[in-house]
């Protein structure tokens, strides 16, 4: 079988195909998964740039989401079947609950090998079914980026119709962000840098767009459009946007800190926080338990996310290409030959 992996030193141009053996039959509790779609998200470029953590050790293999068919199933595996469609999940032994250090220290596509290959042997503990009505990208597009939407709106947010959120951008996690707060009834303002992204983000549903260009105060025009603040802001920008966001957000609303795009180190005045009793909520993916949550919810009718566009497994670099320019709109995906 063929993986990918980033070998020798960090970087994309360290990005190779290799053939490998097929993995041996699977072990107690674990699976042997046939992928079929990948999707790339901004931390797997940073991962592979040396960025992330410049610690890990080399060749790993990237990405932590996609989305296969089980083939194989060692003893005692009763939570998945052969013939089930899965994912994994971003933080493989995350199950439930509050996150450990372990949870958070070994995530897919890291510490923990990533799915970008053929075959993936994986602990079945951790899989999920996803719902049928969605294609082979839209449940590739689901561990990461999709959870984290979910999280910050739904379990954090506890976003509700007619209420209002904010997204910043059109990448993986924010056009999640919009089909899951449309599907909750909820009115959208997105701000971003690219007008030419506006008619894209119209379509998905996004009712109001401001450009951070032309009002660098982009925080005081969405409260205002809002009528005094919106309810949730899906903070992806980290340190270089969190004060525009602290400004668009209502009293005792919610902005949900998931990113650092725009820096992780800014000056930062605490005043709305403490004047406008900001809920701030890091939010880092999410369990297993929660990704069964998001996926029965997409069963009973919630909008999967905007697929950008689509790749060959072979043509992994120039997806990682696409994603390093930032003009793509929505999750950047592979797909395996049918």
């Amino acid at each position: 079988m063929r993986q990918w992996v980033v070998q020798d030193a960090f970087g994309l141009e360290h990005l190779a195909l290799q053939e490998v053996a097929d993995p041996p039959p699977p072990g107690p509790g674990e699976a042997r998964v046939r992928m079929r779609a990948w999707s790339l998200n901004y931390r797997d470029l940073l991962m592979a740039r040396g960025q992330y953590d410049p610690r890990l050790q080399l060749p790993y293999v990237p990405l932590s989401d996609g989305v296969g068919v089980v083939e194989a199933v060692g003893v005692g595996v009763e939570r998945v079947a052969v013939g089930d469609r899965v994912c994994p999940t971003f933080c493989p032994t995350w199950l439930a609950g509050a996150p450990d250090a372990d949870a958070v220290r070994r995530t897919r596509g890291g510490p923990v090998p990533g799915v970008l290959a053929e075959v993936v042997q994986l602990d079945a503990a951790e899989l999920v079914r996803v719902p049928a009505r969605l294609t082979d990208a839209e449940a590739a597009s689901l561990p990461c980026a999709a959870v984290t939407a979910w999280n910050a709106l739904v379990t954090v947010g506890r976003l509700q119709p007619g209420q209002t959120a904010l997204v910043i951008g059109s990448g993986g996690v924010s056009s999640a962000a919009v089909a899951i707060a449309r599907s909750c009834g909820a009115r959208v303002v997105a701000v971003g840098r690219s007008p030419h992204k506006v008619a894209t983000l119209k379509g998905w549903g996004v009712e109001h767009w401001i450009s951070s260009v032309d009002e660098p105060r982009w925080g005081r025009a969405a409260r205002q459009w809002s009528g005094g603040g919106v309810d949730v802001v899906v903070e992806v920008g980290g340190a270089g946007t969190l004060q525009q966001s602290l400004d668009a957000v209502r009293v005792a609303g919610t902005v949900a800190v998931i990113g650092n795009l725009a820096g992780a180190k800014e000056p930062l005045s605490v005043l709305p926080v403490l004047m406008k009793a900001v809920r701030c909520h890091g939010v880092y993916v999410g369990h297993r338990r929660s990704f069964e949550a998001l996926c029965a919810a997409l069963a009973a009718g919630t909008r999967p996310p905007a697929i950008g566009e689509a790749y060959a497994f072979e043509d992994a670099p120039a997806a990682f290409a696409t994603l390093a320019s930032g003009e793509h709109a929505g999750k950047l995906c592979l797909t395996a030959a049918t």
